[in-house]
């Protein structure tokens, strides 16, 4: 009777887990790995940082290209008044003297990209009354007064600052495309190896399922035996432990999928209390892989390759503005200027004054105690740096090329073995089972079967899921899928 009670309790115990299971699949729809990854496009936090990278360097690239257009300035001072006591030394006086003020200056500024000069037409239009107190004698001036000049400054001896600039920022946005592109395939790498993991939680529970049903057959089975005293009582305790250990493990396999399903929502960057489930189809498929095209694949189109390039003409461009420092420089400042002034506004160039100017000016370095020449020997050591890094990136996409393509025939070959150890457990299972309800095995002898079993099929299960890991993986790393025989295209850009 006690047994019957216990029995009893467990089932209802696993019915209301495994109702509350089947529940909780039931709030949402399965997901694809398609699906998933469409998920994480716009939620992964790793791919949306990223993203932001990309968009942050390609409005920096934008503005430095505005930046190369002509600039409007308009600066204002609408009033301005002073009064002041000076002594003049010429009359060897006193004075004083008040001024009242009102103007402004507009000014047009256009950098030019191929010199690294700049064009300037600046217009300086101001109205004052100005005042002057001496002893007994009051002198003023009212006037209009506007001062026309156009300015060429241009650098000489020195490297163009403007076109470094914009080089630099397109050497950063090409590498934050780079960096995004690569990311996506991170990305799909790791949703993948998490969605897979639910799906392995989820087949496993199935699995458990199976066994645990298995054993409450057996244990009903052998509990009419005792009861009508054809097996000894003995079996039917180890029947009811077999009953209760695939009990707790379905109760078990339902929390491993618990937590696969939340690293995957993390994953996902989806609410944690949102539940999930995954459908996927793993039936497998011999995939033909060419070892050489793979290679040559990633060699030709490999992002990171491109990476350590940029990396090498940053270094190089660094080494320019080194080198510049503490050198020999030169400026020429060319201007031509009219300035009229008059009472009346309508007179101010009836006599106008021409104000040309031209300056010629050389910074020249004397001593600097070797900093430059430091500074240099350090530059040189990252541009060696940068080309070793190249070298090394060569190597190490042949190198994972090789690495993933065995183990794509590894877990080729080990699926055959796989399904072959599943089939003939299946079958000793199968005639063992017959034999342990006939009272010829004992409980303890069929559990090991029924785990024999259970761990084949996961482990069956398990490698078909690694070939399709591997498969990705070699796509990652060859830029070629070979699953649709087409080459790989990675997003490098934003979409508009």
């Amino acid at each position: 009777m006690i047994y019957k009670k216990i029995l009893i309790k467990v089932v209802c115990t696993l019915i209301m887990i495994l109702g509350a299971s089947w529940w909780s699949f039931a709030q949402r729809d399965s997901i694809t790995i398609e699906m998933a990854l469409d998920i994480a496009e716009e939620n992964n936090p790793s791919l949306r940082t990223s993203k932001l990278n990309l968009e942050r360097s390609q409005l920096n690239l934008l503005a430095q290209k505005l930046a190369l257009k002509s600039r409007f300035t308009l600066n204002l001072e609408p009033a301005s008044y002073s009064r002041e006591r000076r002594f003049e030394n010429r009359l060897s006086e006193w004075y004083e003297n008040e001024t009242f003020s009102t103007g402004g200056t507009f000014r047009v500024s256009q950098p030019i990209l191929l010199t690294d000069g700049t064009i300037t037409l600046t217009d300086n239009f101001s109205w004052q009354n100005n005042t002057s107190f001496t002893e007994g004698n009051t002198r003023q001036n009212k006037a209009f007064n506007n001062n026309l000049r156009l300015t060429l400054d241009q650098p000489i001896f020195t490297y163009n600052t403007r076109k470094m600039a914009l080089k630099d920022l397109e050497f950063r946005y090409e590498n934050a495309g780079i960096s995004y592109a690569l990311q996506r395939l991170r990305t799909e790498a790791s949703i993948s190896d998490q969605f897979y993991r639910v799906y392995m939680a989820q087949n496993t529970l199935e699995i458990r399922k199976e066994e645990f049903e298995n054993e409450k057959k057996n244990y009903e089975i052998i509990k009419s035996k005792v009861d009508a005293s054809l097996l000894p009582r003995a079996e039917l305790f180890q029947a009811e432990v077999n009953f209760l250990s695939a009990q707790s493990a379905v109760e078990d396999q339902i929390a491993s999928l618990e937590n696969a399903k939340d690293n995957l929502k993390l994953a996902l960057g989806i609410p944690l209390n949102e539940n999930i489930n995954v459908k996927a189809d793993i039936e497998f498929t011999t995939v033909p892989v060419n070892f050489n095209q793979a290679v040559e694949s990633g060699m030709a189109s490999r992002m990171e390759l491109r990476q350590r390039e940029i990396e090498i003409e940053q270094a190089d461009m660094d080494m320019v503005q080194t080198k510049a420092q503490n050198e020999f420089r030169g400026n020429i400042s060319l201007s031509l200027g009219i300035t009229g002034v008059d009472e009346r506004f309508s007179n101010m160039y009836n006599n106008p004054t021409q104000n040309p100017r031209v300056a010629v000016s050389f910074s020249v370095p004397i001593f600097d105690w070797g900093e430059k020449k430091a500074r240099v020997k350090a530059q040189e050591t990252t541009q060696t740096i940068a080309k070793l890094n190249a070298e090394n990136q060569i190597n190490e996409i042949e190198l994972n090329v090789r690495q993933v393509f065995r183990e794509i025939e590894r877990i080729h070959t080990q699926i055959g073995i796989e399904e072959k150890n599943l089939q003939n457990a299946q079958r000793t299972y199968d005639l063992n089972v017959i034999k342990y309800r006939e009272g010829e095995l004992t409980g303890m002898q069929m559990s090991q079967y029924q785990t024999q079993l259970s761990t084949r099929k996961i482990s069956y299960s398990q490698t078909l899921i690694n070939y399709k890991i591997a498969l990705l993986n070699l796509k990652i790393a060859s830029l070629y899928d070979f699953e649709n025989d087409k080459p790989v295209i990675p997003v490098m850009g934003l979409e508009n």
